[in-house]
């Protein structure tokens, strides 16, 4: 597995070093063909979709992760439009991110250049082999995709038309490779490719990125659980807090950027009008005692509930008071991915968003918008929680580093 994998990261390297030298225009135009190519071969993209779905089913996979792995037409003209979307996207290889003279006369650039050559390890969605692949050709970088077992006939479906369109745009085919093989030791072998691979991405469930950060000896780009907090202080608009709270949970239970624990300030005026909707939704809700002493429907939480990402129509509820014991609470049990505060008080809200240590932290908003199509930055990567090289939605800007290029007239150091 280990040569399967050096193979085909060398491959990889060499098909980046012309991938980076073709002009913008060109990775764009190939991109494009790319998401024609999606649309034209639809009906078989479907069919084996519908297959994984089945063998799914068969293997009782959760609804949650169904949900994730299931295309229907709608989904994968999303995909597909998706992808045009990235070729439109401001290319930043080559931007010069800053400029200086030293007195010596010494010019001093530092511009943006591509990682290199990527290995993403990911479960279920098939849609990240496409937002992958297109972000990391736009960008400049090659990329060795390893999905999961339960989308295996979705991505190699995929990946099959993404190459098609990107070759006939003048991509090398080995810019974009999948894994051929579900075998549990290619993560491994991926991990431990130092020197062939410049940055890991994991995209998944706990198990799975805990198992990247211990055996990677690359450098990882971390996308780690969404335990989201939203919370409902008391000078909350009630109208607006239920509907956030609403759409925060259940608009799509298996997605990353979904609430699973809802604080409320123990003198928010309306604290059943936020727990009815949810209740009436089919929403299970767990909570501590004064959460359950709302509604006789809310169970008792355990521990673990507070440290619980669902990605199930499950949610914990505690009522805590105020705004440092909702800080104290999202301090203890968030996972930085993403929280919120639902509040018409503005000093309120802007001590949440200066406090709070999450990629990203909203006021009055539904976490479901933590998605960087929705940052206006196209299709993600993955959401960044950790602090180093890129945090919060990773698009384009996030899969390039940079060189520092000096222009000299004859100097020499003293």
């Amino acid at each position: 597995m280990a040569e399967t994998v050096a193979a085909r990261a060398q491959a990889g390297r060499v098909a980046q070093r012309t991938l980076a030298l073709l002009a913008s225009a060109q990775r764009a135009a190939a991109l494009r063909r790319a998401a024609q190519a999606l649309r034209d071969v639809a009906p078989v993209i479907l069919e084996a979709n519908a297959a994984d779905c089945e063998a799914g089913q068969a293997a009782g996979l959760s609804d949650a992760m169904l949900d994730r792995l299931r295309l229907d037409a709608p989904r994968l003209a999303d995909m597909a439009d998706a992808v045009a979307a990235i070729a439109d996207l401001p290319d930043p290889v080559g931007e010069i991110i800053d400029r200086r003279e030293r007195p010596n006369g010494l010019v001093l650039e530092r511009v943006r250049i591509p990682v290199g050559m990527i290995g993403i390890i990911y479960e279920s969605r098939p849609n990240v082999t496409a937002d992958a692949a297109a972000l990391c050709v736009r960008s400049g970088n090659a990329v060795l995709l390893r999905g999961g077992s339960e989308a295996v006939r979705s991505n190699r479906a995929i990946h099959a038309a993404l190459v098609e369109g990107l070759a006939a745009g003048g991509v090398p085919a080995e810019a974009v490779q999948l894994m051929p093989t579900q075998d549990r030791a290619a993560v491994g072998a991926m991990l431990t490719a130092a020197g062939l691979i410049d940055m890991i991405v994991p995209r998944g469930g706990k198990s799975l990125v805990a198992r990247v950060q211990a055996e990677a000896r690359v450098p990882v780009l971390a996308h780690l659980d969404g335990i989201n907090h939203t919370f409902v202080h008391a000078a909350a608009d009630p109208a607006k807090a239920a509907a956030i709270a609403l759409n925060a949970k259940l608009r799509r239970t298996g997605v990353c950027g979904a609430m699973e624990t809802l604080l409320v300030d123990a003198t928010y005026p309306d604290p059943h009008g936020l727990v009815e909707p949810l209740l009436a939704a089919g929403c299970e809700l767990r909570g501590d005692a004064r959460a359950q002493a709302i509604d006789p429907r809310i169970a008792a939480a355990q521990d673990e509930d507070w440290d619980t990402e669902y990605l199930d129509a499950v949610l914990s509820v505690a009522v805590v008071d105020g705004l440092d014991a909702a800080l104290d609470h999202i301090a203890r049990h968030a996972s930085h991915h993403t929280d919120a505060i639902v509040t018409e008080d503005s000093s309120a809200a802007e001590r949440f968003l200066a406090e709070v240590d999450s990629a990203i932290v909203m006021h009055n908003a539904s976490s479901q918008f933590a998605d960087g199509g929705e940052f206006g930055l196209g299709a993600e990567i993955g959401i960044a929680t950790g602090r180093l090289h890129a945090r919060g939605p990773v698009a384009l800007e996030g899969l390039t580093t940079y060189k520092w290029l000096v222009r000299g007239t004859g100097q020499i150091r003293p």
